[in-house]
């Protein structure tokens, strides 16, 4: 029996720079596996390789995707084993990372590089990381004054806004979703994206995240609720002692997207651009804050603001996601330079005594 692929984020390019939500979903684990090593050491394939194994061998999984670089995993996890791998380079901290349960086995796939061949090209090296790094300031500079003018397009809707008639909403979707349903335990809570700004453009992977699930789409308008509905809704599973996933907005991690709560079989999320959904399944449902909760004829009172301030949000997001794309380019060419003196057969006798590890665990298991 094969097993299931879960996919998501839990790191992301927002208009606060590279935020983390990593820490979230390595709680709980009894072991960690930590691949060290410069670009292109094959970390990500490492990780895909043993994690599409696992799946083979009847494992759930999850696959945690690189914000940098579409191609490229940041870690993997086998829940019911409570063993995960994690790339352990920049951006991510791991130095920060609190496992004090779990057993840490760091990898050095650096352990295949020609040290003589890389010192020729130390230069070259020094100077792509320093445009890579310069690249990432500007995107995210950008994404900040994107987020600025978004907030303007907030306030316009915020002003017309009824705000009895959007706690009324959220109580009546509180009621629906969990009734008078409790368990007694204390809740597990998940902190992850379900997409992200990428070299590509936005992606996320909200049909694989809410698969076999009761969806309810919230339309609406920027200012209109939606991730103030959210929160309040991952409150009351939290009160209740569900476990939940809270997902936030790859833009403004301040802000959520989408809510899941596995026990009852059902996923919340904010279905606007740009991670736009309309229903396809029969069991799902909109959520339309605009009609409920905004006062009527606020879009077309407010037209030619509403179409420039689109405007200007959208030059922003292009520019900064142009950014992204640059950095991408350069890191292929850093890449490029370490895959020239790797050694290959190395990282394949690393992948497989991790492998093996992690399947003695679960024998064990």
């Amino acid at each position: 029996m094969t097993g299931m692929i879960r996919n998501f984020y839990a790191g992301g390019n927002t208009a606060h720079g590279f935020t983390s939500l990593m820490d979230s979903s390595l709680q709980g684990l009894d072991r960690l596996f930590i691949l060290q090593g410069a670009p292109g050491t094959g970390k990500s394939e490492l990780i895909r390789t043993i994690g599409e194994h696992m799946v083979s061998t009847g494992h759930d999984i999850w696959f945690i995707h690189s914000a940098s670089d579409n191609a490229s995993l940041d870690a993997m996890i086998v829940p019911r084993l409570k063993v995960g791998m994690i790339v352990g380079t920049s951006p991510y901290v791991i130095e920060s990372i609190r496992l004090p349960e779990a057993e840490l086995t760091y990898i050095d796939l650096g352990e295949g590089c020609d040290a003589n061949q890389l010192s020729i090209q130390q230069i070259e090296i020094d100077n792509l990381n320093e445009q890579i790094s310069q690249a990432y300031q500007h995107a995210y500079a950008g994404y900040a004054q994107a987020l600025r003018i978004h907030d303007e397009w907030e306030t316009l809707y915020i002003a017309n806004m009824d705000f009895q008639a959007a706690d009324e909403l959220t109580k009546e979707y509180i009621d629906t979703l969990y009734g008078e349903r409790t368990l007694d335990k204390e809740s597990r809570v998940d902190h992850r994206f379900l997409g992200a700004a990428t070299p590509k453009g936005a992606v996320d992977c909200v049909p694989n995240l809410t698969e076999g699930l009761k969806r309810y789409l919230i339309k609406g308008r920027p200012g209109s609720g939606k991730s103030t509905m959210l929160k309040k809704i991952a409150t009351a599973a939290i009160e209740r002692g569900f476990d939940v996933e809270i997902y936030h907005c790859g833009f403004d991690p301040n802000s959520l997207d989408m809510i899941i709560v596995r026990d009852l079989e059902f996923a919340i999320f904010d279905s606007t651009a740009p991670h736009e959904y309309f229903p396809d399944r029969v069991t799902d449902e909109l959520v339309d804050m605009y009609t409920r909760c905004i006062r009527p004829g606020t879009d077309e009172e407010h037209a030619e603001a509403i179409t420039l301030i689109k405007e200007r949000y959208a030059a922003q997001m292009k520019q900064s996601n142009q950014y992204l794309a640059q950095v991408k380019s350069l890191q292929d060419e850093l890449e490029e330079i370490y895959i020239q003196s790797m050694d290959f057969s190395i990282v394949d006798r690393l992948k497989d005594g991790i492998q093996q590890e992690i399947s003695n665990i679960g024998v064990i298991g």
